[in-house]
């Protein structure tokens, strides 16, 4: 069900509760902060954390202009809704740049918190900025890391300096002397983790640090670790005085509690999340856009980013004008899907349209479905996606055969795409932007 799905659950039923009352006592507000409190704790956020959310939402939620306001549930709402995204770090931090080119970005996190990676996701988002940055393999212990590397950088298109097991303060050394010389603007430093946090390894990281001063400090963390996630972040930035966290597995079914507490734990803001596998999977956190998924308000403004960038401004209106005139076709929704796919994995972007969570709650929408469309569509003919008419019962089974699926599931294809021409024709005149869907 993916990230915080269980607390969103448990606050939107509370919350119902909340919003069916006309007026509301003290004493209901007090038992609906403590159903809250235990809601927090088991999405394993902090419970230092927890307790001090609760006592700042309390004492807001009982003044008198609540209790006598005509819709105090919705303002009890408004007034969790504003802590979280204060919780969570007020505001979105952006990445440092510095004054004199290269800018240093230092990596660092236990192994398997997703590092490697990171610094792969972290290079295209750059590169999608205009940056030239450069990759730097410092993790000279685990086996194969540095190979590890080499394959996310080629696949980033994005150099990868790397010298082998020398010391890594030499190497980050010489790989600034290069970033200079085939001016890179950026380095990010990959370096090594461990299994559980050890004093040889922070030594090596201070030593970086005083070595090539970097501007950024990111810790990247795995968020299903939860607790510990927020205790591991703590003996990090004693020891490096961190700039930033990275979360990761944003996707998977985490409680969500290192989100909540990481932040407000260390004072530090959380700068990405890691949303899947592909090195497209990176989103800049946004706590206020996190409050609004977490309460099941959806989160519109990424939804409109991920959209804008998988599809211009000028294919939306032709796309708008096809439907208009009717001339949509198999070619248009394969190119559709191919977009959407872009966007990332297709039940996250659905848990972005406010409302929408909740209502498709224990429903997933099959990843597989969609490659099996794909399959069938790419088995008909030029002629037969540009005039779905033509497909009588012997070009089905062809299809079918072609695309190695079932002759019902070409039927239910078939199906499909005439309800979506119809849907979009009864659209008039409406901005298609965003109902790529």
């Amino acid at each position: 069900m993916g990230m915080f799905s269980n607390l969103s659950l448990r606050l939107n039923h509370i919350f119902s509760h909340l919003t069916k009352r006309g007026r509301l006592t003290e004493l209901e507000i007090r038992d609906a902060m403590r159903e809250i409190r235990v809601a927090l704790l088991e999405a394993d956020v902090n419970y230092i954390v927890a307790k001090d959310f609760i006592k700042r939402v309390s004492e807001k939620a009982v003044g008198q202009e609540v209790l006598n306001s005509l819709t105090p549930g919705q303002q009890v709402i408004k007034i969790v809704n504003d802590e979280l995204v204060s919780l969570m770090g007020g505001q979105n931090s952006k990445l440092a740049v510095s004054s004199a080119p290269p800018t240093v970005i230092m990596l660092c996190g236990l192994q398997g918190s997703g590092k490697t990676t990171m610094c792969g996701k972290l290079a295209m988002t750059l590169k999608s900025q205009g940056k030239r940055p450069m990759l730097v393999g410092c993790d000279i212990y685990r086996p194969a890391a540095i190979e590890q590397l080499k394959v996310v950088g080629k696949n980033a298109n994005v150099e990868v300096f790397e010298k082998g097991k020398q010391d890594v303060v030499k190497t980050c050394k010489q790989a600034i002397d290069e970033a200079n010389k085939k001016l890179y603007d950026t380095v990010i430093i990959d370096t090594a983790g461990r299994l559980s946090i050890d004093k040889e390894l922070m030594d090596e990281l201070v030593r970086i640090k005083n070595a090539v001063k970097p501007i950024e400090i990111l810790l990247v963390v795995d968020s299903m670790n939860g607790q510990e996630s927020v205790n591991v972040a703590k003996t990090f930035d004693e020891n490096l005085d961190l700039t930033g966290v990275i979360l990761t597995k944003l996707d998977g079914d985490t409680r969500g509690g290192a989100a909540l507490s990481i932040s407000e734990v260390v004072k530090k803001p959380i700068k990405f999340c890691g949303t899947g596998e592909k090195l497209g999977d990176i989103e800049p956190f946004y706590p206020d856009r996190m409050a609004s998924r977490i309460l099941g308000m959806g989160d519109v403004l990424t939804l409109i980013e991920k959209a804008q960038s998988a599809v211009s401004e000028e294919e939306a209106k032709k796309l708008e004008k096809k439907f208009r005139e009717s001339s949509f076709t198999f070619e248009d929704y394969l190119s559709q899907m191919e977009k959407i796919s872009k966007m990332g994995n297709i039940n996250d972007i659905i848990n972005m349209i406010p409302g929408m969570s909740n209502k498709m709650k224990g429903m997933q929408v099959d990843e597989k479905e969609l490659q099996r469309n794909k399959a069938i569509i790419q088995s008909m003919t030029v002629r037969e996606r540009r005039n779905p008419d033509l497909i009588k019962a012997g070009q089905k089974k062809r299809i079918a055969n072609g695309s190695g699926t079932q002759i019902q599931d070409v039927n239910r294809l078939l199906k499909s795409f005439e309800q979506s021409k119809t849907m979009m024709k009864r659209v008039k005149g409406g901005n298609l932007r965003g109902l790529k869907f």
